[in-house]
């Protein structure tokens, strides 16, 4: 794959080698403006790689140093995202400029590049993920619009479609065992999301998040059959991955 140099001065040191990635959407109006900001010193905001809409892919910080993409995040109980990932904007003007959806070219080049990132380094598919899953609260890219499932296909991150479990919707103000369960779910699967047994708003967010990933059809916050099975689903995947 065919690299574009541009290096960015915001970084610092790993303390060990990467094993997540986090994509990400660009949210501003053009590339060149987010490849002049994640390259400026007084930003301090960087990524590992930029991928613009016709697929070409911008070198901005070396793989092995600590980039500056994800901010306040969590999975798995690590709380320096920044220390453990790879980050990797695709340009996108994103839910205030004009969202769209990531063309052809600009996926192929993503998943080549993964490839090439795969093979350097110990990426396990559970741990290929979007920045709404590591800062729900504040982040919700690269969004619905995103092809997780494409990337899956490919090779890259999970995705399961299984049949609808049954049971009640659970949504915000339900209580009880159903909500612990959905809780301890998301928990196990990366979320910061400790069971309580009430849904409450901070629930809903991190379910909101889940389906931004695994059902983007139905970005709702409410934990329906459908939204309920594929986490118990994607929890056996992410245990056999």
């Amino acid at each position: 794959m065919s690299l574009i140099s541009a290096p960015s001065p915001n970084f610092d040191a790993r303390r060990g080698p990467p094993d997540m990635i986090v994509v990400h959407y660009t949210g501003m109006q053009t590339g060149a403006a987010a490849l002049e900001r994640m390259c400026d010193a007084g930003a301090k905001v960087s990524a590992h790689y930029m991928i613009e809409e016709d697929g070409r892919v911008f070198a901005l910080v070396a793989e092995e140093r600590r980039a500056w993409h994800a901010g306040v995040s969590f999975w798995k109980g690590e709380r320096d995202i920044n220390a453990v990932s790879i980050g990797i904007e695709l340009v996108n003007p994103g839910h205030d400029w004009g969202y769209r959806a990531f063309p052809t070219d600009q996926i192929d080049a993503l998943i080549g590049l993964m490839d090439g990132i795969r093979g350097r380094w110990e990426i396990p598919n559970g741990r290929i993920l979007g920045h709404s899953d590591v800062a729900p609260d504040r982040k919700i890219d690269p969004g619905e619009l995103f092809a997780w499932k494409r990337l899956a296909e490919d090779g890259h991150g999970l995705w399961l479609e299984p049949q609808p479990a049954p049971g009640a919707p659970l949504a915000v103000g339900d209580e009880g065992t159903g909500v612990f369960a959905l809780q301890a779910g998301l928990t196990r699967l990366g979320y910061d999301s400790a069971p309580s047994g009430k849904f409450d708003e901070h629930t809903r967010t991190i379910v909101q998040a889940f389906q931004r990933h695994w059902r983007p059809e139905g970005v709702d916050g409410i934990a329906d059959g459908e939204t309920r099975a594929r986490l118990v689903h994607l929890l056996r995947a992410a245990a056999e991955a």
